[in-house]
């Protein structure tokens, strides 16, 4: 079964020719809300936070990373399930609060905090700062007197190269987030010696997009190992052990899902004996996954404008490019451009036999979202689908480029749709802005 038919068998039920979200035709979604169109699916979020926590030994709390997608409704739907959420900015944290996340069941990293920043979060009263160096933890510090009060910190560990993997790897190397493995001892002292930080705890986060349960456990057994020295170098249980997130999805024909039957066994072996550990006594353990858990929830919708046929080739032009959708165009992280999983919506199961571009409408070759895509014959007006949208779509594109109407999403959920985020003309209000 090719990817683009798992998907739609797993998070489109009901589907025949016509794609289907919650029930609901994705033509008749664009019909009420244009394109293009980011259309979110609560079931499939649903679904993916129980595998996941299903996956997981028994007290681990799962604290959903707002990077992945920021949306308001999405943010709600989270806590509604009991998630904290985790943020990387002044502008994240604003909208976990105001989403009604209490600030304590806030988490907040990223290696560039101003001191605005973290003014704003000791001020907030955030659950845990993520101190990424010796220079952050000075400067919280200083923050924390001018307030007279003690700040919750946690030390990101950039780890060695035993807890190396995923696809892109933020760990095991010299790289810009948290403090090296082999420095945590000076970070302790520094830490540990200033009364305005409360040491709670360890943030070890290697790497992302990952496939390979091996590698997940390998790095939770990293963990373990670590946060075992550090409470006996401290003299006591660490409040907090988190682990980033870094679980993937299938976006290629090559990849395969996380196994999370093997997993569960696994990390059940792995922390047999940690219950009756006195290093651990009270130690609560995080996750922190984005795009585990929203991505296949979401899908691009977006409709052909134009069909070209230039030198032999045939391009399906649509009114959503990489300024909406910079991750599916390969402009995001991919050395090789690989399509994401791509359909027709109204043309499912229609044999396959034209090799199309599908492209953007901006003025630049790199507006590619799909090359040489096997596709049914298309006509004008036919909606164009990119699956495993739901993480690192629209926040993660550069909208203002060229000045086109930034998509609406929406949130389908138990056959009823919320619009969380209308559809604007901001890129084209932005290039009034700056008219002399």
């Amino acid at each position: 079964m090719s990817l683009v038919s798992s998907l739609i068998e797993r998070n489109h039920p009901g589907s025949g020719r016509e794609l289907l979200v919650g029930g609901l035709p994705v033509r008749e979604l664009a019909e009420r809300h244009g394109t293009p169109l980011y259309v979110y699916d609560t079931a499939t979020i649903d679904r993916q936070l129980s595998r996941l926590r299903g996956a997981l030994p028994p007290g681990f709390s799962v604290w959903y990373s707002i990077k992945a997608n920021p949306c308001p409704a999405v943010l709600r739907h989270f806590l509604a399930r009991g998630c904290g959420l985790e943020v990387a900015s002044a502008g994240e944290l604003a909208g976990a609060l105001t989403a009604g996340c209490p600030a304590e069941r806030v988490f907040y990293a990223g290696p560039g905090k101003t001191e605005a920043e973290l003014e704003e979060a000791v001020a907030r009263g955030v659950g845990e700062i993520h101190v990424e160096s010796l220079t952050e933890a000075g400067r919280i510090g200083a923050i924390a007197r001018r307030h007279g009060v003690r700040v919750a910190v946690a030390l990101r560990v950039n780890p060695g190269a035993l807890a190396q993997g995923g696809a892109m790897r933020m760990g095991g190397k010299a790289a810009p987030f948290g403090v090296d493995e082999e420095r945590i001892d000076e970070a302790l002292d520094l830490m540990e010696a200033d009364p305005a930080l409360d040491l709670r705890g360890l943030h070890l986060f290697a790497g992302t997009q990952i496939l390979d349960h091996t590698v997940v456990v390998g790095q939770y057994r990293h963990g373990l190992r670590l946060a075992r020295r550090v409470a006996a170098r401290l003299g006591r249980p660490l409040h907090t052990l988190d682990f980033g997130g870094g679980f993937g999805i299938p976006y290629f024909a090559n990849e395969t899902e996380l196994d999370v039957d093997k997993l569960r066994e696994e990390l059940r072996a792995l922390f047999a004996d940690v219950e009756g550990d006195a290093l651990f006594r009270g130690t609560r353990f995080v996750v922190e996954p984005g795009r585990y858990l929203v991505g296949e929830a979401g899908i691009f919708v977006t409709e052909i404008t134009d069909i070209k046929v230039s030198r032999g080739k045939t391009f399906l032009i649509t009114d959503g490019g990489m300024n909406h959708h910079l991750a599916a165009s390969g402009n995001l992280g991919q050395v090789i451009k690989r399509n994401y999983p791509i359909a027709v919506a109204g043309r499912l199961g229609e044999e396959p036999t034209v090799a199309a571009d599908v492209v953007g409408p901006l003025c630049t070759p790199l507006d590619t979202l799909g090359r040489d895509v096997a596709l049914p014959p298309a006509s004008v007006g036919d909606l164009v689908v990119i699956f495993q949208s739901g993480a690192y779509g629209l926040t993660a594109s550069p909208v203002m480029f060229l000045g086109h109407p930034v998509p609406a999403e929406i949130v389908v959920a138990g056959g009823r749709v919320e619009l969380a985020r209308p559809r604007t003309a901001s890129g084209a209000a932005f290039l009034r802005q700056v008219e002399p």
